[in-house]
């Protein structure tokens, strides 16, 4: 809930910075006045003593004027509905048609408009009145002062309220009030209304992907990357209140079943998404999915922004909600599929990262089972991508398994053994591949790890691997062997999001190559 408060506090600071707009330009006005009326030598007294002032003033000027700001106040409205009017339509044109509903139940809004239309009116029948005959009053021309006041207040409001209508209208602002909508509408659920908020829900979900898609459209990375991350904050928010909400909350029936992202799920899906109490958590991450599926590969960014948001959904869910880490890792598989089929290697390669560095979370929080499976799972996409004609996705694979087996040395020794088993059976399918060329990467990698094993004095391990790389042609190993002891980059020579150096090897682990190939010759 703290987003909400953040919004809050995002529209009060844009109010005070319209009121002191509207205040900075009264007294210029009053300034200006008070000039003019010197040069033309008027009294600044009747500034000071305005009951004086309409006492004294002729009934036929005062009907005049207050005539006069009748018109003025109807064309202040005309133009005030006319240039709102055309910004909110522009705005819902590119972006979401739910801006209007928006901007219409803003309070702002509805207070400014409210004042135009009545001071329109107050200053049409006072111009009547005034018309009347004259008698005695406790202060006459009383209704030009309102007149006036009115006048003076529409005009000096007029530009802060639309700077106001610009600010409001921006995607970005549009963005936070959808997921402020959708965080306020959780009250309802754990109130009662569970039809109700499950619909806000929805809707506010599909909203932000429908901004995410014009905004992909428009190449608008700034909306864009605004509407990715507010669906992982929407998600995130939501776990603190999942304690609150009611068992029919999570049931997946009504609106749920008909929603679209679960309408053509099986029985069996639906069963297993109500048992795990996820159809929040599964629809934001189907619009995720579908967004990676039917991404523009130009578009690159947005699904490192994808991956990373999911990453950290992940890890949030570490310890709390086993389901939703079960969630986060299949949504990473999904990932990976559709990249692949994409045949988007590059992307692929940030995605295994974010996969990689979720696995290592979980290994501080003892998920053996699951850094297996994601282990298991960089195995089968880095395979499958060779078979597609991507054999670096192989050598990708093969360092972020060798990165998990590293990261879990102080483990248990048995899922040492597991990671290792997977490290060494990268090659196995495609030894028989012409395309030997490939294999460099992933050799490299179990070198790499063999050294590593050496310098923490485990030696089984180490020659466990040297054994698996007898079979590989010595001219290989020694070019391999080459490259690893002169390669003293840490960082890739070209500047990427990832950037490490595949080829570097730490400085205390490449004595150990020595006896390591001795091993290998012996």
């Amino acid at each position: 809930m703290a987003r909400i408060s953040t919004l809050e506090s995002s529209r009060t600071g844009l109010l005070i910075r319209a009121s002191i707009a509207a205040a900075v330009l009264l007294v210029v006005a009053f300034l200006l006045v008070s000039l003019t009326m010197t040069l033309q030598g008027s009294s600044i007294d009747n500034l000071l003593s305005p009951i004086e002032w309409l006492d004294a003033l002729d009934r036929s000027v005062a009907i005049d004027t207050v005539a006069n700001a009748a018109d003025l106040l109807a064309a202040i409205l005309a133009i005030a509905i006319t240039v709102v009017a055309i910004v909110v339509e522009l705005a819902a044109n590119r972006y979401s048609h739910r801006i209007t509903s928006l901007f219409v139940r803003e309070p702002t809004n509805i207070v400014v408009m409210s004042f135009f239309v009545v001071a329109t009116i107050q200053s049409v029948w006072v111009s009547l009145t005034l018309a009347g005959p004259a008698e005695a009053a406790p202060l006459p021309n009383a209704g030009l002062l309102m007149s006036m006041a009115m006048v003076t207040i529409s005009l000096i409001i007029l530009l802060p309220y639309f700077a106001f209508v610009l600010s409001f209208l921006s995607p970005v602002s549009v963005i936070d009030k959808i997921r402020h909508g959708a965080l306020k509408s959780l009250q309802l659920g754990t109130s009662g209304a569970i039809e109700k908020a499950e619909l806000s829900i929805q809707n506010s979900v599909d909203e932000l992907q429908d901004i995410t898609r014009r905004a992909s459209e428009l190449r608008d990375r700034a909306v864009e990357t605004a509407a990715i991350n507010a669906l992982a904050e929407l998600l995130l928010a939501y776990q603190s209140v999942l304690d609150d909400l009611p068992a029919e909350w999570f049931e997946v029936s009504g609106s749920v079943a008909t929603d679209p992202d679960f309408v053509s799920m099986s029985p069996s899906s639906l069963r297993e998404i109500e048992e795990s109490g996820t159809w929040v958590e599964a629809k934001i991450l189907r619009q995720y999915m579908d967004l990676i599926s039917n991404g523009d590969p130009s578009s690159r960014d947005i699904s490192y922004l994808i991956a990373i948001n999911t990453k950290r959904i992940g890890i949030d869910a570490i310890g709390r909600r086993p389901q939703l880490v079960e969630l986060s890792t299949r949504c990473f598989n999904s990932y990976l599929r559709a990249t692949i089929n994409n045949h988007d290697q590059r992307t692929t390669y940030y995605i295994m990262n974010q996969y990689r560095l979720l696995a290592e979370e979980l290994l501080k929080g003892a998920n053996h089972t699951s850094v297996k499976a994601i282990a298991l799972h960089l195995q089968f996409y880095g395979l499958m991508g060779f078979k597609m004609q991507m054999p670096f996705l192989l050598e990708v694979a093969a360092y972020d398994i060798m990165q998990l087996i590293e990261a879990c040395s102080n483990h248990e020794p048995d899922l040492i053994d597991d990671l290792l088993n997977l490290m060494l059976q990268l090659d196995q399918e495609i030894k028989d591949e012409s395309n030997q060329e490939s294999l460099l990467g992933v050799r490299r990698a179990q070198i790499q790890l063999a050294a590593y094993f050496l310098n923490q004095d485990d030696v089984p391990r180490a020659r466990r691997i040297c054994k698996d790389l007898k079979s590989e042609q010595r001219q290989r190993l020694n070019l391999l062997r080459e490259l690893l002891l002169t390669e003293d980059r840490p960082q890739y020579w070209e500047f990427t999001d990832r950037g490490v150096n595949f080829s570097y090897m730490k400085p205390e682990e490449r004595p150990h190559l020595d006896e390591l190939f001795a091993w290998i010759d012996a």
